[in-house]
């Protein structure tokens, strides 16, 4: 009996071995090849329509109830669903429950509508699945990442042929690297930065060998800082934490009333820490499309003093970056060229999938700082691009970006980014003829800030006491608040929102914060016919809360506040 039942499992693993790899090669049968098709037709080549017709805004099914569905742990040993009923149930159960960022009317984050030929290529480099940490995983994926890195710095930097022509496919040198987003590509340029400034020093080997106790120690000082703008992206203050260096040493630089870098504070902070005597200043970080009002530091202004002190200068052009392209507005990044490195996201103003970050260097010799090696993949004297980047295993970004490229070139990305400009002057001006609103900061991008403030009220506040301008602008932040988290819970659209300071708002003001509306305009179909329908909205939303019919929803654990 033993045997039997032996002989009767073996066949049945057998059994389960060959369907496993029916599966893991090819659709199970023909009605499993019939719904992929049909599904994969309507995203391939019908993109945008499928996402207005499958994908809600900002779908009014609560955090609360989403959540109830997904508290299954169990992992299943045995298969539960064929792959048409898998495909089935995301495009039924996930799907409408998903936001449709690719929508006109969802303007409030720089996540937007990506062209439709981007799936086509994204899911090519899922089919190669090629790995740039190594050429023996990727050959020409490796090669073509370098040429791909070559052409966006020469945007940047505008070096000459001769220089392109030495370093673009040097082995020895790097121009840059794609990354995983923004975060990762500030990270490398301030790990560059940290190991440069902290480098070897007689006996002592550089901080990256033995650390920051040894490397304060061997430089005769007590700690490093890195000067950012007050309007830096977040993810500078990781960078602090992660380098060792402590996040509190991440120090911002009070910005000016246009949301820029003031220089003159700048000069007077590293002229302080150079009296001080025991601290360093590692890095400046100025920034180039700032992510809560689209603001481009003074370049430079800025340039020149980190060139005077000697001081590493970093460029977070995350969101800005690609404006160089524009033919009309790239004198808006003057001076970029000037500075150290230079932070690119592709999912941004590249208009490319998730996620793609790209990190750029004036010397092509500044990723020797972070080399590493490893006897099983990065030997050292091989040109694998995995030696000098934060990351190990990537995926073959540079396809995406080099195919897009020479699909649409960098006038078409150029008239992209011109569409995002001037639409958000036009809806400034749309606000400002609107007496409920307040234009909050006047876009330079294509990033603005504005509120529900009655021009009647900010007329008063012109002269009102401290007091009276806390006391509005406490009911306001409420109101803009809550028109926010309505407007999105009722689905038609969608804008964000931030706090600034109340000095921001209006210059005199009492210390204190401000809440506003938040729009990115980076979507073609966005018009400003879209944008009128938006503030109507938002008009019939404050009309309802002076009215008392204001209704505020629960919001669950973990929800945007």
């Amino acid at each position: 009996m033993k045997e039997l039942v032996g002989a009767e499992t073996s066949g049945e693993m057998k059994q389960e071995w060959v369907n496993l790899i029916r599966v893991f090669t090819c659709p199970e049968d023909e009605t499993t090849r019939a719904v992929l098709v049909h599904h994969m037709r309507q995203i391939l080549f019908e993109l945008h329509d499928f996402l207005i017709q499958n994908v809600g805004i900002t779908e009014a099914v609560s955090l609360k109830e989403i959540s109830d569905r997904c508290t299954d742990t169990v992992m299943n040993r045995d298969p539960e669903k064929r792959l048409a009923d898998v495909i089935t149930g995301v495009f039924e159960e996930i799907a409408p429950h998903a936001v449709n960022v690719a929508s006109p009317y969802f303007v409030g984050h720089m996540t937007a509508a990506i062209p439709y030929f981007m799936v086509h290529l994204k899911a090519i480099v899922a089919a190669l699945n090629q790995n740039v940490v190594k050429l023996e995983t990727s050959k020409m994926l490796s090669v073509l990442e370098k040429q791909v890195v070559a052409k966006v710095h020469r945007i940047i930097y505008a070096k000459d042929d001769a220089f392109y022509d030495e370093h673009v496919q040097n082995t020895h040198t790097s121009l840059g690297s794609f990354t995983e987003g923004g975060t990762t590509a500030n990270l490398t340029a301030l790990w560059v930065a940290r190991n440069k400034s902290l480098g070897p020093v007689g006996d002592f080997k550089g901080v990256e060998a033995e650390g920051l106790p040894a490397a304060y120690a061997a430089h005769g000082i007590d700690r490093c800082v890195v000067l950012v703008s007050k309007r830096c992206h977040y993810s500078l203050r990781k960078c602090g934490g992660i380098l060792g260096i402590g996040n509190t040493n991440i120090i911002p630089v009070p910005v000016d009333s246009t949301n820029r870098m003031r220089v003159d504070r700048l000069a007077e902070m590293i002229e302080g820490f150079k009296k001080e005597g025991r601290t360093k200043v590692m890095a400046v970080v100025a920034v180039a499309g700032t992510t809560e009002t689209g603001n481009v530091d003074r370049l430079t202004e800025i340039s020149a003093i980190c060139r005077r002190e000697g001081i590493f200068l970093h460029a977070d052009a995350a969101w800005g970056g690609p404006t160089l392209m524009s033919e009309t507005y790239a004198s808006i990044l003057k001076g970029i060229e000037l500075v150290d490195s230079v932070t690119i996201d592709g999912h941004k103003q590249f208009y490319m999938p998730m996620s793609c970050g790209m990190i750029f260097f004036k010397d092509p010799t500044s990723l020797d700082a972070v080399a590493y090696h490893a006897n099983y993949i990065i030997r050292k004297g091989s040109v694998d691009l995995g030696s000098k980047t934060l990351s190990g295993s990537r995926e073959a970004n540079c396809l995406i970006l080099d195919s897009a490229l020479k699909i649409m070139g960098s006038r078409g990305y150029g008239m992209l980014i011109d569409h995002g400009i001037e639409l958000a002057r036009d809806f400034a001006e749309e606000i400002e003829k609107r007496d409920m609103f307040q234009l909050v900061t006047r876009p330079e991008l294509n990033i603005l800030t504005y509120r529900i403030c009655p021009t009647s009220v900010q007329d008063e506040l012109k002269t009102a006491s401290d007091e009276r301008i806390n006391e509005v602008n406490e009911h306001f932040n409420e109101v803009n608040r809550t028109l926010q988290q309505e407007q999105r819970e009722a689905g038609n659209s969608f804008v964000s929102r931030t706090v600034l300071e109340q000095e921001t708002v209006f210059p005199g003001s009492p210390e204190g914060n401000v809440v506003v509306l938040r729009s990115v305009l980076m979507n073609p179909l966005t018009t400003i016919d879209v944008l009128r329908d938006i503030l109507d909205e938002q008009e019939s939303i404050y009309a309802a809360f002076l009215q008392g019919a204001s209704t505020k929803k629960g919001r669950h654990r973990g929800e945007e506040g």
